[in-house]
């Protein structure tokens, strides 16, 4: 049986979303095709990023068979006072829940006031899961304030998705600093995190962490040294190669193991890991079957 190719994340602007930020008058916000978000410059985004037929060729040609389309969370939408977030969140919604093969996507939610409601709604609607922000799930009182949406994830066997949410606001920053060092702070601090607060208490969600959870798995050793737990990482946990290299994305896959290091190219703002010679193949069909069986098989 061939083995499908499956991209975990991938962003796509559908046109509800985009029509929904240009309509605002405040960040996030979109002004023609510039991008205003709280705590980063202005980005000039490229229109061919989110057109949906350019896409589909795209994944065509890296050959993957479905693309799971996820919400920028540096946008910052999930964080915003549930009222003001709500009607771009059913954009988000509206739009992808629409998008023509290759693409899937993972539902979205406020955290300002979790809704497990309608999180069960676009999750019958055809979501694979619940993308969150890693700064909402950093400490105890995240993990609090978020468990009506784990416990609905954990009702229906879905997966949770971790990625980088909003970077802190610092104007003398370089234009590269949030992806080198907020991101990746967060990625890190999430995967401790969710071995504290989550893991023990939802042992069976399965979870995904983007850009290899900040290297976080490579901290092993130290974590050891220090007294830490030794259940890192814990059963069903994942992590997804985007945005790092073949040595970088081999180093986690050996402390892992293979079957926890999943595909996720982060595209339009990377490509998905190619290696080039005989160990492409495999990579390219690491896949989310784990990920996504239900937790009450």
């Amino acid at each position: 049986m061939t083995v499908p190719r499956v991209d975990v994340h991938q962003h796509v602007w559908p046109a509800p979303l985009v029509a929904a930020l240009r309509a605002r008058t405040r960040a996030p916000r979109l002004v023609g095709w510039t991008l205003y978000l709280g705590g980063e410059p202005p980005y000039e985004v490229r229109p061919e990023d989110h057109s949906i037929a350019r896409r589909a060729e795209l994944a065509a040609q890296d050959g993957i068979d479905l693309a799971l389309v996820s919400l920028s969370s540096p946008l910052g939408i999930e964080t915003l006072p549930a009222a003001d977030g709500a009607g771009l969140l059913d954009a988000y919604h509206e739009g992808v829940l629409a998008l023509p093969h290759p693409f899937g996507a993972w539902a979205a939610a406020s955290v300002d006031d979790p809704d497990p409601a309608a999180l069960r709604e676009v999750l019958g609607a055809g979501c694979v899961g619940l993308q969150l922000p890693a700064t909402a799930l950093a400490d105890a009182d995240g993990y609090a304030r978020c468990a009506p949406l784990l416990d609905e994830l954990d009702r229906v066997g879905a997966p949770l998705f971790v990625h980088p949410g909003p970077a802190a606001a610092d104007p003398s920053a370089p234009p590269w600093w949030p992806a080198m060092v907020s991101y990746v702070a967060q990625m890190h601090t999430a995967w401790f995190a969710w071995h504290e607060y989550g893991a023990p208490r939802l042992p069976g969600l399965r979870v995904g962490f983007a850009m290899l959870a900040g290297l976080a798995p490579l901290h092993a050793d130290r974590m050891a040294a220090r007294g830490g737990p030794a259940t890192v990482p814990s059963a069903g946990v994942f992590v997804d190669t985007s945005s790092y290299g073949p040595e970088i994305v081999e180093a986690v896959a050996s402390g892992l193991g293979p079957d926890r290091v999943m595909l996720g190219s982060d595209r339009p703002y990377a490509a998905p890991l190619l290696f080039g010679d005989a160990r492409d193949e495999p990579v390219r069909r690491r896949n989310p079957t784990r990920l996504f069986r239900t937790s009450h098989e």
